[in-house]
Protein backbone atom coordinates (compact mmCIF):
# COMPACT_ATOMS: atom_id res chain seq x y z
CA UNK A 1 0.00 0.00 0.00
CA UNK A 2 3.04 2.28 -0.21
CA UNK A 3 2.30 5.34 -2.28
CA UNK A 4 4.94 5.56 -4.95
CA UNK A 5 5.66 9.09 -6.06
CA UNK A 6 6.07 8.25 -9.73
CA UNK A 7 2.76 6.34 -9.78
CA UNK A 8 0.57 9.13 -8.50
CA UNK A 9 2.37 11.81 -10.46
CA UNK A 10 1.75 9.91 -13.68
CA UNK A 11 -1.85 8.81 -13.06
CA UNK A 12 -4.39 10.98 -14.91
CA UNK A 13 -7.65 11.94 -13.28
CA UNK A 14 -10.70 10.03 -14.42
CA UNK A 15 -13.37 12.16 -16.04
CA UNK A 16 -16.09 11.66 -13.45
CA UNK A 17 -18.97 14.17 -13.56
CA UNK A 18 -18.70 15.15 -9.89
CA UNK A 19 -14.99 16.08 -10.27
CA UNK A 20 -15.70 18.92 -12.70
CA UNK A 21 -15.18 22.36 -11.27
CA UNK A 22 -12.87 21.22 -8.45
CA UNK A 23 -10.03 23.40 -9.75
CA UNK A 24 -12.25 26.45 -9.42
CA UNK A 25 -12.86 25.52 -5.79
CA UNK A 26 -9.12 25.63 -5.02
CA UNK A 27 -8.44 21.92 -5.23
CA UNK A 28 -5.48 22.32 -7.60
CA UNK A 29 -3.35 23.94 -4.91
CA UNK A 30 -4.24 21.25 -2.38
CA UNK A 31 -3.63 18.47 -4.90
CA UNK A 32 -0.19 19.90 -5.77
CA UNK A 33 0.69 19.95 -2.06
CA UNK A 34 -0.34 16.30 -1.66
CA UNK A 35 1.59 15.23 -4.74
CA UNK A 36 4.70 17.07 -3.52
CA UNK A 37 4.76 14.59 -0.61
CA UNK A 38 5.50 14.89 3.06
CA UNK A 39 2.02 16.08 3.98
CA UNK A 40 -0.99 14.55 5.71
CA UNK A 41 -4.58 15.01 4.54
CA UNK A 42 -6.68 15.40 7.69
CA UNK A 43 -10.44 15.17 7.18
CA UNK A 44 -13.19 16.24 9.50
CA UNK A 45 -15.64 13.32 9.57
CA UNK A 46 -18.47 13.38 7.03
CA UNK A 47 -21.96 14.71 7.78
CA UNK A 48 -23.34 13.53 11.13
CA UNK A 49 -26.47 15.44 12.19
CA UNK A 50 -26.60 17.17 15.54
CA UNK A 51 -23.93 18.49 17.86
CA UNK A 52 -21.92 16.50 20.36
CA UNK A 53 -22.66 12.95 21.44
CA UNK A 54 -25.61 12.12 23.70
CA UNK A 55 -24.95 11.92 27.45
CA UNK A 56 -23.56 8.54 28.45
CA UNK A 57 -22.21 7.66 24.99
CA UNK A 58 -19.67 4.84 24.82
CA UNK A 59 -16.79 4.37 22.43
CA UNK A 60 -17.20 1.10 20.62
CA UNK A 61 -21.01 1.29 20.84
CA UNK A 62 -22.21 3.20 17.80
CA UNK A 63 -25.82 3.08 18.99
CA UNK A 64 -24.88 5.54 21.76
CA UNK A 65 -23.08 8.03 19.48
CA UNK A 66 -23.86 10.59 16.81
CA UNK A 67 -23.48 8.78 13.49
CA UNK A 68 -23.22 9.55 9.79
CA UNK A 69 -26.42 10.38 7.95
CA UNK A 70 -27.19 8.93 4.51
CA UNK A 71 -25.72 12.16 3.07
CA UNK A 72 -22.64 11.65 5.25
CA UNK A 73 -22.13 8.10 4.01
CA UNK A 74 -22.50 9.35 0.43
CA UNK A 75 -20.02 12.14 1.14
CA UNK A 76 -17.48 9.66 2.56
CA UNK A 77 -17.76 7.42 -0.51
CA UNK A 78 -17.35 10.48 -2.76
CA UNK A 79 -14.09 11.34 -0.96
CA UNK A 80 -12.73 7.86 -1.65
CA UNK A 81 -13.86 7.96 -5.30
CA UNK A 82 -12.10 11.28 -5.78
CA UNK A 83 -8.85 9.92 -4.33
CA UNK A 84 -9.05 6.93 -6.70
CA UNK A 85 -9.77 9.24 -9.65
CA UNK A 86 -6.63 11.23 -8.79
CA UNK A 87 -4.50 8.09 -8.47
CA UNK A 88 -3.90 8.77 -4.77
CA UNK A 89 -3.64 5.73 -2.53
CA UNK A 90 -2.98 6.36 1.16
CA UNK A 91 -0.29 4.19 2.72
CA UNK A 92 -1.97 4.70 6.09
CA UNK A 93 -5.47 5.77 7.17
CA UNK A 94 -5.76 6.74 10.83
CA UNK A 95 -9.02 7.62 12.52
CA UNK A 96 -10.49 8.89 15.75
CA UNK A 97 -12.06 5.92 17.56
CA UNK A 98 -15.53 7.56 17.33
CA UNK A 99 -17.87 5.63 14.99
CA UNK A 100 -18.57 8.59 12.67
CA UNK A 101 -14.84 8.95 12.00
CA UNK A 102 -14.17 5.23 11.58
CA UNK A 103 -17.17 4.98 9.25
CA UNK A 104 -15.96 7.97 7.20
CA UNK A 105 -12.49 6.44 6.82
CA UNK A 106 -13.79 2.96 6.03
CA UNK A 107 -16.34 4.14 3.46
CA UNK A 108 -13.77 6.39 1.79
CA UNK A 109 -10.63 4.27 1.94
CA UNK A 110 -11.68 0.75 2.93
CA UNK A 111 -9.71 0.86 6.17
CA UNK A 112 -9.40 2.72 9.45
CA UNK A 113 -6.70 2.43 12.08
CA UNK A 114 -8.19 3.82 15.33
CA UNK A 115 -5.87 6.33 16.99
CA UNK A 116 -6.72 7.91 20.33
CA UNK A 117 -4.75 11.09 19.53
CA UNK A 118 -7.38 11.93 16.87
CA UNK A 119 -10.25 11.46 19.35
CA UNK A 120 -12.63 14.24 20.29
CA UNK A 121 -11.27 16.48 23.05
CA UNK A 122 -14.76 17.15 24.41
CA UNK A 123 -14.93 15.92 27.98
CA UNK A 124 -11.20 15.16 28.22
CA UNK A 125 -8.77 16.80 30.62
CA UNK A 126 -6.81 19.74 29.22
CA UNK A 127 -3.55 17.89 29.88
CA UNK A 128 -4.77 14.89 27.83
CA UNK A 129 -5.74 17.19 24.97
CA UNK A 130 -2.31 18.83 24.98
CA UNK A 131 -0.62 15.42 24.98
CA UNK A 132 -2.75 14.36 21.99
CA UNK A 133 -1.89 17.56 20.09
CA UNK A 134 1.80 16.96 20.79
CA UNK A 135 1.48 13.41 19.46
CA UNK A 136 -0.23 14.71 16.29
CA UNK A 137 2.51 17.32 15.73
CA UNK A 138 5.20 14.63 16.12
CA UNK A 139 3.34 12.41 13.66
CA UNK A 140 3.27 15.29 11.16
CA UNK A 141 7.04 15.64 11.56
CA UNK A 142 7.45 11.91 10.90
CA UNK A 143 5.18 12.10 7.83
CA UNK A 144 7.20 15.03 6.45
CA UNK A 145 10.28 12.81 6.62
CA UNK A 146 8.58 10.18 4.41
CA UNK A 147 7.46 12.09 1.30
CA UNK A 148 6.89 8.88 -0.66
CA UNK A 149 3.94 7.94 1.59
CA UNK A 150 0.53 9.55 1.83
CA UNK A 151 -1.28 9.49 5.16
CA UNK A 152 -4.92 10.34 5.73
CA UNK A 153 -6.35 11.18 9.13
CA UNK A 154 -10.07 11.37 9.97
CA UNK A 155 -10.96 13.36 13.06
CA UNK A 156 -13.23 16.03 14.56
CA UNK A 157 -13.69 19.77 14.08
CA UNK A 158 -12.30 20.49 17.57
CA UNK A 159 -9.11 18.53 16.90
CA UNK A 160 -8.47 20.23 13.55
CA UNK A 161 -9.24 23.64 15.03
CA UNK A 162 -6.84 23.13 17.96
CA UNK A 163 -4.13 21.81 15.64
CA UNK A 164 -4.41 24.42 12.85
CA UNK A 165 -6.24 27.38 14.42
CA UNK A 166 -8.71 27.13 11.50
CA UNK A 167 -12.27 25.92 11.16
CA UNK A 168 -13.37 23.08 8.88
CA UNK A 169 -16.70 21.76 7.67
CA UNK A 170 -17.98 18.19 7.61
CA UNK A 171 -16.09 16.08 5.10
CA UNK A 172 -13.49 18.79 4.45
CA UNK A 173 -9.85 17.75 4.13
CA UNK A 174 -6.93 19.95 5.16
CA UNK A 175 -3.50 19.28 3.70
CA UNK A 176 -1.14 19.62 6.67
CA UNK A 177 2.59 19.93 7.04
CA UNK A 178 4.62 20.91 10.10
CA UNK A 179 5.33 24.63 10.30
CA UNK A 180 7.98 26.48 12.24
CA UNK A 181 8.24 25.78 15.93
CA UNK A 182 5.13 24.07 17.19
CA UNK A 183 2.83 25.25 14.41
CA UNK A 184 0.99 23.34 11.72
CA UNK A 185 0.76 24.71 8.20
CA UNK A 186 -2.42 24.28 6.11
CA UNK A 187 -1.24 23.95 2.49
CA UNK A 188 -4.67 23.53 0.95
CA UNK A 189 -8.22 22.24 1.42
CA UNK A 190 -10.47 19.67 -0.19
CA UNK A 191 -14.26 19.93 0.00
CA UNK A 192 -15.58 16.94 -1.92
Amino acid sequence: MLLRRRRFLATPALALPWTQGLAAAGHDEALRAVRAGGAVVAFRHALAPGTFDPPGFKLGDCSTQRNLSDDGRHQARRIGQWFVAQGLQPARVRSSPWCRCIDTATLAFGQAEPWTALGSPRGSAEQTNEQNLGELRRALQAAAAQPQELQVWVTHMFVLSALTQQNSSSGEGLVLRPGQGNTVQVLGRFKL
